[in-house]
């Protein structure tokens, strides 16, 4: 009996040490334990290597940063959002940021971790956005990133894997039922995890645009624009980010607490 319960004992107490939180809650009390038990810095480097090689391919195409009208838009919202990230992380401020735009049709945008921005044409010529529109996007890609979503998604996985591998061990069964099992968790976890991802950054993302000095309220605008962009068939940032109503619910159930940020930043 010995022997079968080491291994799970260890694999418990390495989930236990991995629980931590990577930001404050702020305002729209964001916080909750998270489970990391993969290094920060380790994924931090793997995002620069893989934002680096999709500068490099962009630039090959010609695609790179050639709306200097469009990049000046969505850098100076960056810019003013960068500050506010100190409220849920006082390192944040000096991550090593960096924005770029791709000519694309895709309707998409994202933050890797570290601070490492990609916005797409398409995602603002096809859904007329405006400042503040691109600025509720911003802060919920940068919200991603300051919640290490990436990190726990990866670290959910690493702890599955070596659940399923000590399971199989113990049950004496092939790899290839393993990896089965494996596939299937994902599978299972990957949505549940996206809404609850999605639901944070949500959350920090309006509040982060809001001290900025945009108005949330552009973050109802924003989604009613997804919904019927979704309808007609988007694909990238709405794939991976879809729209319904209880979105735009929760935002609207958030306003009064983020109102007052917003107004205080135009002071």
């Amino acid at each position: 009996m010995k022997t079968v319960l080491t291994p799970i004992v260890m694999a418990l107490s390495l989930v236990f040490v991995g629980c931590s939180s990577t930001t404050e809650s702020g305002a729209v009390g964001a916080s909750r334990s998270q489970l990391l038990l993969v290094s920060s810095a380790e994924l931090d480097q793997m995002a620069v290597q893989s934002y680096n090689k999709l500068k490099a391919e962009a630039a090959a195409k010609g695609v790179l940063n050639t709306d200097a009208a469009m990049l000046a838009r969505v850098r100076a919202v960056a810019a003013r959002i960068q500050p506010q990230t100190a409220v849920f992380r006082a390192d944040a401020p000096r991550w090593q940021w960096e924005v770029n735009l791709i000519t694309s049709e895709q309707v998409n945008a994202f933050c890797m971790p570290g601070g490492k921005i990609m916005f797409y044409t398409g995602l603002i010529r096809k859904l007329n956005l405006s400042d503040e529109e691109i600025a509720v996007v911003m802060g919920h890609e940068i919200a991603h990133a300051l919640r290490e979503h990436s990190r726990e998604q990866v670290s959910q996985a690493v702890a599955a894997q070596t659940a399923i591998s000590i399971g199989t061990q113990l049950l004496g069964l092939g790899g290839g039922t393993s990896q089965l099992t494996g596939a299937a968790y994902e599978a299972l976890v990957a949505t549940q995890f996206s809404r609850s991802h999605e639901n944070e950054a949500d959350r920090i993302g309006l509040e982060l645009m809001a001290r900025a000095g945009y108005n949330p309220q552009a973050g109802v605008t924003l989604w009613q624009k997804m919904t019927s962009a979704g309808s007609a068939g988007g694909g990238g940032f709405l794939s991976s980010h879809p729209s319904d109503s209880s979105r735009v619910a929760q935002i609207q159930a958030l306003l009064p607490t983020v109102m007052p940020l917003y107004q205080a930043a135009r002071r």
